[in-house]
C-alpha cells in the first residue's frame, strides 16, 4: 500500500464540486473543529471561507504560537547544479532551455559553504536539476557528508530517489528532503511534464512513501500554485499529508507554497493565485495541522513575506541565490526562477525582529536526539 492506491480511489471530480459548493455554515463548523480532519480543510480552502479569512488567520497566529512561540527558522538554498534530463515548461533549468550548465565540484562547493557560513547560517536545502547519472547518487554521497559537517541540519530537494539511497544519504547526514508533486492532477501533470523520468506521475507520487520507509527525519510536500486549480491542488496535498503523518508517523512534517514565477521560456498560471488566496491556505494548513512546519520562499515579495509571517509561517528562505555558484559568482542567465524578495540576510533578521520575533540559524543538533 502507498498513496497511490489511496489517490486512485479518490473521485477529485466530486471533492472539487463539494468544496466549491461549501457554505458558511461548513466553513463556520470547521473553524470549530479543524484540526485533522479533511473535511474541515476542503470547508477552509473553499471560496466560501474567504469572508471568514481574518478568524483564521487570528487562529493561525494563535496556534502558531502556542506550538512554535515567536520563533521563525532561517535557511538558505546551496545550488549543486543545473543540469536537468526533464522537460517542464514552468522551471528555468528544463533540458531545452539554452542556457549554461553547471555542475558544483569539491571547491566550488566549499567556497559556497564558507560564504554560507559567514551569513551564520545552520540549515542548508541542498538544490539540483534531475539528472541520475552526472548529478545522481554517486554525487550525492559525496557531497552530503562534505556539506554536513559544517552545519546542524542538512536537507534536500533533487530528484526522487529510491529507498536505499534516501537510507544511505540518512547515514551520511541527511535531515530531511523536500519533494515537491507540481500538481496532483494527472492531465495537467503531463502537459507540463513532457520528457525525462519526471514524465512518471505515480513514481513521484510515491516518493513520499519511500522517504518514510527509509526513516527520513522530515518529509517535505509541496504544490506549485497556479499550475491548475490552486484549492484543488491545495486540498489533494492534503490528504496525502494526512495519509503520511497517519502511516509514517515517527517523521515530522512541512509543507511549501511557492506560486507561479517567472523563468526563462517560463509559462503563465493556468490558475493565478491572489494573494488573499495564499493567506487562505497558509491559515488553513495551519488550522488543519498545529505541528506542521510551513515554509515561506524568496518567491514572494519583501512586503508580502513580512505581513504573511505571523499567520502560520515557521521557516523562512534569506538571502537566496537560485543558481548554482551563485554566492560567490552570480551569473543570471543561470537561475531557475526570479527571486523577488531580495533583501540581506542582516535586513530579513532585522525584520523578524521588530515584528516581535526571534531569527532561529541552529535548531537542530544530532546530538540532541
Amino acid at each position: 500500500m502507498a498513496f497511490a492506491d489511496i489517490f486512485a480511489d479518490l473521485d477529485q471530480a466530486h471533492l472539487r464540486m463539494a468544496m466549491y459548493s461549501s457554505t458558511s455554515l461548513d466553513v463556520e463548523g470547521a473553524l470549530q473543529q479543524p484540526a485533522g480532519k479533511l473535511s474541515a480543510l476542503m470547508a477552509l480552502l473553499s471560496p466560501a471561507a474567504e469572508p471568514y479569512i481574518e478568524q483564521m488567520a487570528q487562529q493561525a497566529m494563535a496556534l502558531t504560537q502556542q506550538r512554535f512561540g515567536h520563533n521563525i527558522g532561517l535557511f538558505i538554498p546551496l545550488y549543486l547544479s543545473n543540469l536537468c534530463a526533464n522537460e517542464c515548461d514552468y522551471c528555468g533549468f528544463t533540458m531545452s532551455n539554452k542556457i549554461k550548465r553547471k555542475v558544483l565540484n569539491v571547491e566550488e562547493i566549499a567556497t559556497e559553504i564558507q560564504i554560507i557560513k559567514q551569513r551564520q547560517f545552520d540549515s542548508v536545502l541542498l538544490v539540483s536539476g534531475e539528472h541520475e547519472t552526472k548529478v545522481g547518487i554517486q554525487y550525492f554521497k559525496q557531497v552530503v557528508p562534505q556539506v554536513k559537517q559544517h552545519f546542524s541540519h542538512l536537507a534536500m530537494e533533487v530528484q526522487p530517489l529510491e529507498i536505499s539511497e534516501y537510507a544511505q544519504l540518512k547515514g551520511l547526514g541527511l535531515d530531511s528532503v523536500m519533494l515537491y508533486q507540481e500538481t496532483y492532477q494527472a492531465r495537467t501533470y503531463a502537459q507540463h511534464h513532457t520528457r525525462g523520468k519526471k514524465r512518471d506521475f505515480t513514481y513521484r507520487l510515491n516518493s513520499p512513501d519511500r522517504l518514510g520507509q527509509a526513516g527520513i527525519d522530515k518529509i517535505g510536500l509541496g504544490v506549485l500554485l497556479g499550475l491548475d486549480d490552486w484549492r484543488l491542488d491545495a486540498l489533494m496535498m492534503g490528504h496525502h499529508l494526512h495519509y503520511l503523518e497517519n502511516t509514517y508517523w515517527r517523521s515530522k512534517y512541512s509543507v511549501s507554497l511557492p506560486r507561479l514565477r517567472p523563468c526563462v521560456g517560463g509559462i503563465q498560471p493556468k490558475s493565478p493565485m491572489t494573494d488573499l488566496g495564499l493567506v487562505q491556505v497558509i491559515c488553513a494548513f495551519r488550522l488543519f495541522s498545529e505541528q506542521l512546519e510551513i515554509s515561506l520562499s524568496t518567491r514572494e515579495s519583501a512586503q508580502l513575506r513580512d505581513n504573511l509571517l505571523p499567520l502560520g509561517i515557521t521557516h523562512m528562505s534569506a538571502g537566496s541565490s537560485t543558481q548554482p555558484g551563485g554566492y560567490a559568482a552570480a551569473t543570471a542567465e543561470l537561475d531557475q526562477f526570479e527571486i523577488s524578495d531580495q533583501r540581506s540576510v542582516e535586513l530579513i533578521a532585522n525584520m523578524i525582529a521588530n515584528k516581535g520575533y526571534q531569527a532561529i540559524f541552529k535548531d537542530w543538533e544530532s546530538g540532541w536526539r
